[in-house]
């Protein structure tokens, strides 16, 4: 790995030395996460289940996988820089005898020869200031309401983009950008008969954000466009409006408010406003299923938030989504249909994909606690899904892509977090309970455990 690391690095360094790049730095990681739990698989046609097992490929059972990541940026002109980020991830042959399946789904099965390792060019963009206003054109992540790189994983989805950002009215910030291609799976193109990869143990990679090796097409069905304000001018108070334009795909908005509360030091509260509203082939593909023209999704959601304790935040959030709608409200570049993750402010630690889908309203408890030997979290998210099998998502129920009616979850997540010098290390247990996942003979779900260990050495 450390040979690896060096070459790799060398290369872009004196690649950048020999156009006498200025301020050139270089940062990447290594990343090692694992993930088991006692959810039934079936082994030799009998149906066993076991924390550390490795399981069955295609069945169940744990999983692992390794990511290196090494960037370099530096100055071309005064003015105007690059950022160049190269990944890969590899099972290091786990599959063959400590797990069964991979975390990303970039790997592709190789038949005998277990899984293939992917390698692939995550970010190569330019970016220029002039004034108060930046722009940014190539390869990059992104951090936005409906359209952002999941970062949870081993490894980032990214985009193709441009993006143009203006800071000269006073406490303001105005965002404009064109999305080409991304590299998540089911970008919203349109309504693909992709799995849920975090749930379907059918599929490789259990995180279900990549396409096969990590190869870009078009988000969407013609590309996106998105513009927003965010505004700071009342200072307890973070306001930002997004619009995006998912062209053939939908129309979206996105409204938040943030504000620290006078009445109640150390006391804030959030509030957000969702709503996707469907069109062209989206409404094709439903239309052409019997189900008439796709419906709105709208979502709303509140949270309280309090740090008034040295070292504890504690926080307390509520959504509900509206039942009609088809698309989930929650990221549009992954797995939107069942699996992406959402920006509402009641998201699950581990079990995406329930919050942001038609008909469901959730709570979300956080309690985060730094007690010195390691920071401490507790989680806990319950979500009741009544979409009232409206005619849409009952045919998307058919080809698996839709929470169904009357599904509910609750997760219970507990993490421990420390670092070692340059090494972050994680460990979680959750606890999940959901009528969607390790159902019985009679079908229905069953409670189980899972642990993860996640470790990354920064460098």
């Amino acid at each position: 790995m450390k040979l690896v690391k060096m070459s790799l690095v060398a290369a872009m360094v004196m690649g950048a030395s020999a156009f006498a790049v200025d301020n050139v730095k270089v940062s990447g990681d290594a990343k090692l996460f694992y993930n088991t739990n006692n959810a039934d698989y079936t082994k030799d046609g009998v149906t066993q289940s076991g924390l550390f097992d490795q399981g069955v490929a295609g069945q169940g059972g744990a999983a692992a996988d390794t990511a290196l990541r090494l960037g370099v940026t530096g100055d071309l002109l005064k003015g105007v820089s690059f950022g160049l980020t190269a990944n890969a991830v590899s099972t290091l042959g786990l599959e063959n005898n400590l797990v069964s399946n991979t975390w990303n789904s970039a790997h592709k099965h190789a038949g005998a020869q277990g899984v293939n390792d992917a390698m692939w060019i995550s970010e190569a963009w330019l970016a220029t200031t002039m004034g108060k206003t930046t722009a940014k054109i190539g390869r990059m992540e992104l951090d936005t309401p409906l359209a952002f790189s999941e970062k949870w994983s081993v490894a980032a989805n990214t985009f193709d983009a441009a993006v143009l950002i203006n800071q000269d009215l006073p406490d303001t910030t105005l965002v404009g950008a064109w999305v080409g291609k991304g590299n998540g799976v089911n970008a919203l193109a349109p309504l693909s008969t992709a799995k849920d990869n975090r749930n379907a143990v059918n599929a490789l990679g259990i995180d279900g954000i990549m396409a096969a090796n990590a190869g870009f097409s078009t988000y969407g069905s013609k590309g996106a466009y998105a513009v927003a304000a965010v505004n700071n001018s009342f200072k307890p108070l973070t306001a930002q409006a997004w619009y995006y334009n998912v062209v053939d795909i939908a129309d979206a908005y996105w409204l938040q408010a943030d504000i620290a509360c006078s009445l109640v030091k150390d006391l804030k509260i959030g509030l957000q406003y969702a709503n996707m509203n469907p069109k062209g082939s989206v409404d094709a593909v439903t239309v052409a299923n019997g189900a008439g023209n796709a419906k709105d999704s709208s979502a709303y959601a509140a949270k309280l938030a309090y740090e008034g304790v040295k070292n504890l935040k504690v926080s307390v959030a509520y959504s509900d989504v509206d039942a009609d709608g088809v698309l989930n409200i929650s990221n549009t570049a992954t797995n939107n249909l069942l699996a992406a993750q959402s920006k509402l402010y009641t998201e699950a630690f581990w079990n995406y994909g329930y919050v942001g889908a038609p008909g469901a309203t959730s709570w979300n408890a956080t309690a985060e606690y730094d007690a010195g030997f390691a920071k401490l979290g507790a989680y806990y998210t319950d979500v009741t899904i009544d979409n009232n099998n409206n005619a849409v998502v009952g045919v998307l129920n058919t080809l698996s892509l839709s929470r169904a009616n009357g599904t509910d979850m609750t997760e219970i997540a507990l993490s421990a977090s420390k670092s070692f010098g340059p090494l972050d290390a994680t460990l979680a247990y959750i606890s999940t309970d959901a009528d969607d996942q390790n159902k019985d003979a009679a079908g229905n779900g069953q409670r189980y455990d899972s642990v993860q260990a996640y470790l990354t050495l920064n460098f």
